[in-house]
């Protein structure tokens, strides 16, 4: 029985180019999910889109002399080029900038405010006498009072993950000019998240499918006690607050940019011609799934669940597999300082599969992970060039050659043969299993183990030689590796969409592979194959220097 499947991807900051951390951190392993789902028959909805606001969009004009608005367009059409060239396919990928957003986010703030969820408060904000306004968020930098991280912002603090006030930092100061901020009286509208912390414990916790890393540090913020927080501030960049006397003031971006996972469902419905079919994916019997980084945890496990139960009538989140940090040959990344991998760079000279099958191998599942030059290529020629991409080619390559550009006939197998084809289903299982839990770095490495021990098979039949002396014998080899060739075919897709497709021609299925099911694909005898080529290219080692000697510059 089909399931219907909703994938939520967290909204990349447009405020520059996308790197390997936006791809490791969220858009891969939702791609990869959504690809399972879609060729297993499940009813698939994936959408996200460019955060075009908050105080990064706004930091970045300012440095390039541009509006936001020029900026956010800028960045967006690079993630959006990043996301067709990566293979990274959604359903909907919008903005935060369109009416339907600003049009749901109203009705959301409305309905809380109506029932008492939100309330109006004078605070105390950071305020920069030389530059003669209220300090947003990230305008405001010191030292965090929790681990002490020199770096920490007036939203948060990413050493430690904790969410801040700009009061809470130790030797405050203004992020443009330096100068330590006066805190003035403001006023501003807050979300009582308060009202639901019993409500939210007695929930979480009965999330035991969540990843351990997510439920404990959600249940550990629970139990510290959850404070109101502020939900507009005082800036004239994103979405209008629609109530008298609010007119220069806008929603803070951590309220409204969790709501674009609705509004962007809505817009989808239009699309269809459905305006009311978001709500199959909302109100139904669906399972959502939330892929985010961890520096977003508490947005997703708290603050929009807290949300959705005041405004009632919405499904919860059913799992959210946030990942762990990627870093880049064992430091940090820092967009400031260069030490990155920019997405299209990368994609600009090579090709796109050899990156998500290391991504993918090397996933910060449950701990952070690490990006090598190094690493990379070794993982490219020893595992997707001589285990993988050999096997394929010298099998198809001997069949294609020796038996008429045809699928051979068996008459049987031995104790070798069943032992594969047993272990063919085996792991056929295993990595259904393992994408349904989002397990995605095992089921890879589960994948690859069968590449494995069909190429130590093969090298015990050696087809080649038994061609000359009992061609029935060969022909029986041949159709038990290209079963295994044909179930890596299938449950490599999610994660090689490009090279499993071209694996889909050469073993003569027609049209694309995401319109088969989720199965080992039978070639009957007498089918017509093409002639493969290389699935992939081996890499020379002198780009690991050319590569790394890029970083910090």
């Amino acid at each position: 029985m089909s399931e219907r499947i909703l994938v939520c991807v967290a909204w990349p900051y447009v405020n520059g180019p996308p790197h390997l951390g936006h791809i490791a951190g969220a858009y891969l392993p939702a791609d990869i999910f959504a690809r399972y789902h879609r060729i297993k028959g499940n009813e698939v909805l994936m959408v996200s889109g460019s955060d075009q606001h908050g105080t990064p969009i706004t930091i970045r004009a300012e440095q390039e002399g541009k509006k936001p608005a020029e900026i956010a367009a800028k960045y967006d059409r690079m993630f959006v080029e990043a996301w067709q060239k990566l293979g990274i396919f959604w359903d909907l990928y919008t903005s935060t900038g369109t009416l339907n957003h600003a049009e749901v986010t109203h009705d959301i703030f409305r309905t809380l405010l109506n029932k008492g969820y939100i309330y109006k408060s004078s605070t105390s904000q950071p305020y920069c006498p030389k530059c003669h306004r209220f300090l947003p968020d990230r305008y405001v930098e010191g030292t965090c009072p929790y681990c002490k991280d020199a770096g920490a912002r007036g939203d948060q603090c990413d050493q430690c993950g904790k969410p801040l006030n700009a009061a809470e930092l130790v030797g405050p100061r203004c992020r443009q000019c330096g100068t330590p901020p006066e805190f003035r009286q403001t006023e501003h509208f807050f979300l009582k998240l308060s009202a639901f912390q019993e409500q939210l414990k007695e929930w979480v916790k009965q999330q035991s499918h969540w990843r351990a890393n997510v439920l404990n540090f959600t249940l550990g913020f629970l139990e510290e006690g959850l404070n109101d927080r502020a939900i507009t501030r005082d800036i004239n960049w994103g979405v209008t607050v629609p109530v008298p006397g609010f007119e220069n003031k806008r929603f803070y971006v951590w309220f409204e940019n969790i709501i674009g996972y609705l509004s962007a469902s809505k817009e989808w419905a239009k699309t269809t011609g459905n305006p009311e079919k978001w709500r199959d994916f909302w109100q139904g019997d669906t399972k959502s799934y939330y892929f985010i980084g961890k520096d977003n945890i508490i947005f997703h496990t708290m603050n929009w669940p807290a949300m959705l139960m005041g405004y009632g009538g919405l499904n919860l989140p059913y799992d959210v597999p946030a990942n762990e940090f990627l870093t880049i040959e064992n430091k940090k990344g820092s967009k400031s300082r260069n030490w990155a991998v920019w997405v299209l760079d990368y994609l600009n000279s090579y090709d796109p599969d050899p990156l998500r099958y290391y991504i993918s191998i090397n996933m910060p599942e449950t701990s952070d992970a690490d990006f090598s030059w190094g690493e990379f290529v070794r993982r490219n020629n020893d595992e997707l060039v001589a285990t993988y991409g050999n096997l394929v080619n010298r099998v198809l390559t001997f069949t294609y050659r020796n038996f008429d550009g045809k699928m051979p006939s068996s008459n049987g197998t031995d104790d070798a043969s069943t032992q594969l084809n047993t272990l063919c289903d085996e792991v056929f299982k295993d990595v259904d299993k393992l994408l349904a839990h989002c397990e995605f770095k095992q089921a890879l490495s589960r994948a690859m183990f069968l590449a494995h021990e069909t190429n130590r098979y093969l090298d015990s039949k050696a087809p080649w030689k038994a061609l000359k002396t009992d061609r029935q014998a060969a022909a029986n080899s041949l159709v038990v590796a290209i079963r295994a060739i044909a179930a890596l075919k299938t449950i490599l897709y999610p994660f090689l969409p490009f090279t499993s497709q071209k694996l889909h021609e050469y073993m003569g299925f027609e049209g694309r592979i995401e319109n088969s099911n989720w199965e080992i694909c039978t070639l009957a005898s007498g089918q017509k194959l093409l002639e493969p080529k290389a699935l992939f290219t081996k890499l020379d080692e002198d780009i690991i220097e050319k590569e790394t000697q890029k970083l910090g510059h």
